[in-house]
């Protein structure tokens, strides 16, 4: 009897949240639609590219929001339970409140592992297919930045000409073993620049101990600092950081290494690795927060205040979250344990509702 129970109680929750889930992406589909016809709108493209590239992009979406999906579809859940008096005829079965979560959360938490492992994977390839296949219409082509097994390499353009950067390493604040080549608008090389290293974050570009060959003048010299003007390469090579969606969590784990040595310091993915590594856990208290607010309460309330209650506990979620990180990253506090404090609060919290659950 108890595998009956089961079964009817994970079948019923795995339905509402898959109708949740695809709400959610019907809705992000829809939405992010517009954004893409709007970028191709001056190009005589097909509809069938801002629809492909929609799909594409939605679903890392759906996976960063699915923490606030769990917990809605648990609030559908509990409310369904509640209404239907199925919870009454279960607890006739020797079921009670804390073993009915204790089922539901031990899904969530399966489930989250699944998703790192399994789709997760999936979503980052599909990311990766949209940025590559976006950035070939994108409209600022004065700023081209490509990373590949030889390094960083940038063209830049401006009024005069442009330049070509390669460096051998980088990070978003520093080059390292910097080549600058400068060509005029008839596409003739007019200096060539070889640093040790260049401070990117302001501009100019700060350079240090540079070879500097001016073919123009038939000379070269050394300076052991020279400025470089430069616009926005900062800024796009702070955002190669900041955007790790295209790598997925098995990547993370297994090539660390690697992605530390092209240039992604060990801050950022330590940061990504941990808020992948949080995601079962949190998917396992958001399905005992939904039960305190439901199914911890004795008293039978309208279905407007469980819509309120959902949707200021999604917003306040959210943006401790993301306070949380920007703490971690101005190093207020410890960047890891600004990815984990999300997930401590709410367990502290959940501990007091179960005590609640546990006494009904």
């Amino acid at each position: 009897m108890d595998s009956v129970i089961n079964k009817y109680l994970l079948l019923k929750f795995f339905k509402i949240f898959l109708n949740t889930i695809l709400i959610f992406l019907s809705l992000g589909i829809l939405l992010h639609l517009f954004e893409e016809i709007e970028f191709f709108k001056n190009l005589n493209l097909p509809i069938t590219l801002p629809i492909l590239l929609s799909l594409s992009y939605v679903p890392t979406l759906i996976l960063e929001l699915l923490p606030f999906i769990i917990f809605l579809s648990s609030m559908f859940y509990f409310l369904h339970l509640r209404s239907s008096r199925d919870l009454l005829q279960i607890k006739v079965f020797g079921y009670s409140n804390m073993r009915i979560i204790l089922i539901l959360s031990s899904f969530s938490f399966l489930l989250g592992f699944f998703v790192l492992f399994a789709i997760n994977p999936i979503t980052s390839s599909l990311v990766k297919y949209y940025e590559t296949e976006k950035a070939g219409y994108a409209r600022d082509i004065d700023h081209l930045i490509s990373v590949n097994k030889n390094g960083l390499w940038i063209k830049e353009n401006d009024e005069t000409g442009y330049k070509i950067i390669s460096a051998d390493k980088f990070n978003y604040e520093t080059l390292n073993d910097v080549s600058i080549y400068l060509f005029n608008n008839n596409n003739e090389i007019t200096k060539r620049i070889y640093a040790e290293s260049a401070l990117i974050i302001n501009n100019p570009w700060q350079l240090k101990k540079v070879h500097v060959f001016d073919f123009e003048k038939n000379n070269s010299f050394f300076l052991e600092k020279y400025e470089l003007k430069s616009e926005r390469i900062a800024e796009k090579i702070g955002s190669l950081y900041k955007n790790l969606n295209t790598i997925s969590f098995f990547d993370l784990v297994v090539n660390y290494s690697q992605l530390n040595k092209k240039g992604y310091t060990k801050k950022f993915l330590n940061k990504k690795i941990n808020k992948f590594a949080s995601l079962p856990v949190l998917l396992f208290l958001m399905v005992v927060l939904a039960a305190i607010f439901t199914i911890g309460s004795l008293k039978h309330k309208q279905s407007f205040y469980y819509i309120i209650v959902s949707i200021l506990v999604c917003v306040i979620i959210y943006y401790f979250k993301d306070l949380s990180i920007a703490l971690g990253e101005t190093g207020k506090i410890n960047l890891i344990l600004s990815v984990w404090m999300p997930v401590i609060a709410i367990s502290l919290f959940c501990s007091i509702g179960v005590i609640q659950i546990n006494e009904k």
